[in-house]
């Protein structure tokens, strides 16, 4: 089991907490991390750039000039690619496919690795209880600059904040902040993880996530 030290919403120590090694506890492992990453970014992708081939552009209907006699090469239509504003030869269309397949065992893996080297590298932090009373920014910007100093020992960092399941006066509070995303134990995903530096957990979504997938 590892320790960790459990903090209040102000940043102050009020306990310690015992984090799973199955889920925190794993070696490293880069080759699986980057195809995890690899994967969910590609899977993430929009297809945008679409081109027309020559039987999408307009015109082309009228045979430019007759088949022989002229001197001229032969040509049946406009829409040609060799002419300008005919058709594209082999060009980017919305039917491409960029998704890649992971296996389930190894996603579950790669999130365990990550959050694992995240609790080695002293950059994770427990919050005891995050809770709100008003919606206001001021006030989740003052928990994450608690944090900052008094658990990560640095003013200059991004956070992810991670929560059971948020309330809406929570997610309403920390959306305009900068640097700083809120994310639910459902939510969670290794391009997040990877992205901030620092994290702040919730007691509840540690028992959550060593629930999930300590096996």
């Amino acid at each position: 089991m590892i320790k960790e030290i459990v903090y209040n919403e102000k940043g102050d120590k009020v306990g310690e907490a015992e984090l799973s090694d199955k889920v925190f506890g794993q070696p490293k492992n880069e080759s699986l991390v980057h195809q995890a990453v690899v994967a969910q970014k590609a899977n993430e992708r929009k297809v945008i750039a679409n081109t027309k081939d020559r039987s999408e552009v307009r015109g082309g209907g009228k045979k430019p000039w007759r088949q022989k006699g002229t001197g001229r090469a032969r040509v049946g239509s406009n829409r040609s690619p060799i002419w300008i504003g005919g058709g594209v030869t082999f060009g980017p269309t919305t039917g491409r496919n960029f998704s890649k397949g992971l296996n389930f065992k190894m996603k579950r893996q790669a999130l365990r690795v990550a959050l694992s080297d995240k609790v080695a590298s002293k950059e994770i932090a427990i919050l005891e209880e995050l809770s709100m009373t008003e919606y206001k920014t001021k006030l989740f910007n003052n928990l994450v600059e608690s944090f900052k100093t008094k658990a990560f020992s640095t003013e200059k960092t991004s956070m992810l904040v991670i929560e059971s399941i948020p309330e809406a006066m929570i997610k309403n509070s920390a959306r305009n902040l900068q640097g700083v995303k809120l994310l639910g134990v459902d939510n969670i995903n290794i391009v997040d993880i990877l992205r901030y530096r620092n994290i702040v957990i919730t007691s509840k979504a540690i028992k959550i996530l060593e629930d999930r997938y300590k096996s």
